[in-house]
């Protein structure tokens, strides 16, 4: 009987450490499979989200022309960092989600869910993945 109780209670706190983890995402974003099969991070419409090579950590450098392009993930204002995201202050003051330190941005020429076709472009644009 006592080791039924102990195994059950574990249970319950393997899900409930299961269903914090899976809240530690701005509220929108959420994974799910590309066209390619492969899981990514996507932003609430389900569009794929990307990591520039020439940012630095918390720091975007994809600005002007590029943000058109590749538009940045914008964080609410008031936005805190929680766990592997933090927030990333932009060049023009808005504020941008980051994931493991690297800002997120979806791609115009995505044009339905779930597609990737920005991961590769110019060797410098990856999928984000979890």
């Amino acid at each position: 009987m006592q080791k039924s109780k102990i195994t059950g209670a574990a249970s319950v706190l393997l899900l409930a450490l299961c269903a914090f983890a899976a809240g530690q995402m701005p509220a929108g974003v959420q994974s799910r499979k590309s066209d390619t099969g492969s899981t990514v991070l996507a932003d609430a419409k389900g569009m794929t989200l990307y990591t520039f090579d020439k940012d630095t950590d918390g720091k975007s450098a994809c600005n002007g022309n590029c943000a058109k392009n590749w538009p940045p993930l914008t964080a609410e204002t008031g936005a805190t960092s929680m766990g592997d995201w933090t927030v990333v202050t932009r060049d023009d003051g808005s504020k941008q989600w980051a994931y493991k330190g690297k800002a997120l941005y979806t791609w115009v020429k995505d044009s339905k869910p779930g597609e990737t076709t920005g991961d590769g472009v110019g060797k410098v644009w990856h999928n984000a993945v979890p």
